[in-house]
């Protein structure tokens, strides 16, 4: 989100130079710059002792290609909180261990995603209003279930080579 208007005064920003920050907008009656905001996020490859890695349908997301478990932080949560809440909502699942991967920027929504690998028994899902279906799938079948490219697929992708490759 872009501010045209302070959000403390609701007087109408000014433009101006901030360091090496560029030229942005400027609250000269509060004397704050106004930041860009963004939604922080977070997106989890779910995945369990037998390889593999839980892909959802949500039609509101997507028709045509499975995505991974995401969802928006809650103010006073964290990264590692909203996992395991999703995980729970969303899956009926519960979290055994977390590891971050990697920041994702969304740019079309806004967005920051922050990614990780979540490790859970392998179980039936008890799922949300908000997933149409989910299964459980072989890593080697995953990533072309799911849209070449996007967060998810980077994600997945890379959880599986880490855990594919030797142990440091």
């Amino acid at each position: 989100m872009r501010f045209k208007y302070c959000p403390h005064c609701g007087q109408k920003a000014e433009m101006k130079q901030i360091g090496d920050e560029g030229v942005i907008p400027y609250c000269t009656e509060c004397g704050i710059p106004l930041w860009d905001m963004f939604t922080t996020s977070i997106i989890a490859a779910v995945v369990n002792e037998y390889d593999e890695v839980a892909l959802l349908r949500q039609d509101y997301v997507s028709t045509t290609s499975h995505v991974c478990v995401a969802g928006v932080m809650k103010i006073g949560e964290s990264a590692e909180e909203t996992v395991m809440r999703e995980i729970g909502e969303e899956l009926g699942l519960h979290v055994k261990s977390l590891k971050y991967i990697k920041s994702y920027p969304y740019g079309k929504k806004e967005m920051l995603m922050l990614g990780f690998r979540a490790a859970v028994d392998k179980q039936d899902f008890t799922l949300s209003g908000e997933v149409d279906a989910a299964e459980w799938v072989k890593y080697e079948d995953a990533l072309s279930m799911l849209r070449e490219g996007s967060i998810a697929w980077q994600l997945v992708s890379t959880v599986i080579a880490i855990t594919h490759s030797p142990a440091d």
